[in-house]
């Protein structure tokens, strides 16, 4: 070989250096698992919970990118004017409940005194009219029992706030609005119209 010409070097040779210098490689996660400090718009992924539907499947019914769908929901993003009203009239609430900026900038985390987990019972055996409160007790994994207990509300009662949309007592919403930190006229949104 001459001095101008460099040895070539088999492929095997450039795979051990490239595995030197560059590593295994990137292994992300195909799914994360948000934390509940990560969540911006509660509301919303409450209705979507409560309402069993995927923020992709959401995103194609808006024809939208499920990434802006995300967005919304854990980096408290507003969407543009049109977006918000035909994500309001898909799921029928108005803006200032689906998107409260004031809710989602402070983005209070729900403090539960121990742990709980929501039963998959509670959506099967009867139909919900209030998805807010449904779907809250869903993206914390709060059993309505455990709910009913920490607010001091017999588990019947809050079942048919859940089920039946009975509007509660003012001091009763008080005590619901201060547990789940959001404010009486959208945790009770459904209950009202």
């Amino acid at each position: 070989m001459s001095a101008n010409h460099p040895e070539p070097h088999n492929i095997q040779a450039w795979a051990q250096i490239n595995r030197k210098y560059l590593g295994q490689g990137v292994r992300v996660k195909r799914f994360r698992r948000p934390q509940r400090s990560q969540i911006r718009n509660r509301v919303l992924l409450a209705i979507l919970m409560a309402k069993d539907k995927k923020l992709s499947q959401f995103a194609e019914e808006l024809s939208i990118s499920s990434r802006s769908v995300s967005a919304w929901v854990y980096e408290g993003r507003i969407p543009s004017k049109t977006n918000m009203d035909k994500a309001c009239r898909l799921l029928g609430y108005s803006p200032h409940v689906l998107f409260n900026e004031t809710l989602i900038r402070e983005s209070p985390i729900l403090c539960q005194p121990s742990p709980s987990r929501f039963m998959k019972r509670t959506l099967t055996s009867s139909p919900n009219r209030n998805n807010i409160l449904t779907g809250l007790c869903m993206v914390y994994d709060l059993s309505v029992t455990d709910v009913s207990r920490w607010i001091n509300v017999h588990p019947g009662t809050f079942r048919k706030w859940l089920h039946n949309g009975h509007i509660p007592a003012n001091s009763l919403q008080e005590k619901a609005a201060r547990f789940f930190r959001i404010p009486q006229n959208i945790l009770f949104a459904e209950s009202e119209f």
